[in-house]
C-alpha cells in the first residue's frame, strides 16, 4: 500500500500519495484567476474586476490530479458544476476520495485531455504536465517521489499544453486558463495566438487566454 499523507491547498488538506503531485502554492493562483474572471474577491480588500463570466458556470479541470484545483473551485463557487478529468485511474481514485471528504460534488471522468468530454464548457483549467527533463536546474531526486506521467512532457515540456490548445480551440470553447513555467510562456502565448487565443493576464506561473481579442479590463501590467 502506498504511503498516504495530507496537503494544504487553499486553506483546505488534500489526501495524496505517490500517484499524484504535491499541490504548489504556485498552483493557487489559479483559483484566483478563476475567482478574478467571476468578478469575485479573491483577497480580503482587493477589488474584483468586473464579472466576465458567471458564477454558475460549468469548468472542466483538464489533468486534475489529487482534485485540489476542481474541488477548490466547486467549494468557492458552489453554484458551478465542474468536471475533473484524468488519464490516471490511480489518480482519478484520489481526488474522489478527496472530494468525499471535502463534501465536494464534482464529476469525475478519465480521458485523455478532451477525448471523453462531452459537453462544452465555459472554462477550462489545466495544470498538466511541462517539465522539460533537460532543465538542468530541476531536483530530480526530490521529483521522483512524484509520478513521472504528471510531471515531464516532450517538446521542451509543451506537448500537452499544445494539444490542449489545439482541442480547446477546435471546440470553441472561449476560455482557458494553464499553468506552466514562465520560462515557456512567450512560447505558449504565440501557439495560442495561432488559434487565435489572446492572453487576459499572468499570475505567476498561471496564464489565462480568451478567444479572439484581448477584454482590456483584466490585462494586468507586465514586470
Amino acid at each position: 500500500m502506498k504511503e498516504s499523507s495530507l496537503s494544504n491547498f487553499y486553506g483546505r488538506d488534500y489526501l495524496i500519495n505517490p500517484d499524484v503531485l504535491i499541490p504548489r502554492p504556485e498552483t493557487e493562483l489559479m483559483i484566483d484567476a478563476v475567482l478574478n474572471l467571476v468578478g469575485k474577491s479573491y483577497l480580503p480588500g482587493v477589488k474584483p474586476s468586473e464579472a466576465i463570466l458567471p458564477q454558475d458556470l460549468t469548468i472542466v479541470d483538464v489533468g486534475t490530479g489529487s482534485g485540489c484545483v476542481a474541488i477548490t473551485l466547486k467549494l468557492e463557487l458552489p453554484d458551478t458544476r465542474v468536471v475533473a478529468t484524468d488519464i490516471s485511474k490511480k489518480a482519478l481514485r484520489i481526488a474522489e476520495k478527496n472530494a468525499n471528504n471535502l463534501s465536494a460534488k464534482i464529476e469525475f471522468l478519465q480521458s485523455d485531455l478532451l477525448d471523453r468530454v462531452d459537453i462544452k464548457p465555459d472554462l477550462i483549467v489545466a495544470n498538466l504536465p511541462y517539465v522539460d527533463e533537460n532543465w538542468e536546474w530541476i531536483d530530480k531526486e526530490a521529483l521522483s517521489k512524484e509520478p513521472v506521467l504528471a510531471l515531464y512532457a516532450d517538446n521542451g515540456g509543451l506537448e500537452l499544453i499544445y494539444r490542449l490548445i489545439d482541442q480547446v480551440a477546435e471546440r470553441d470553447i472561449k476560455h482557458l486558463i494553464l499553468e506552466a513555467d514562465p520560462c515557456q510562456h512567450e512560447r505558449i502565448i504565440n501557439y495560442a495566438k495561432k488559434r487565435n487565443y489572446s492572453q487576459q493576464e499572468t499570475r505567476g506561473f498561471i496564464l489565462s487566454f480568451v478567444s479572439g481579442r484581448v477584454l482590456p479590463n483584466l490585462v494586468l501590467p507586465q514586470n
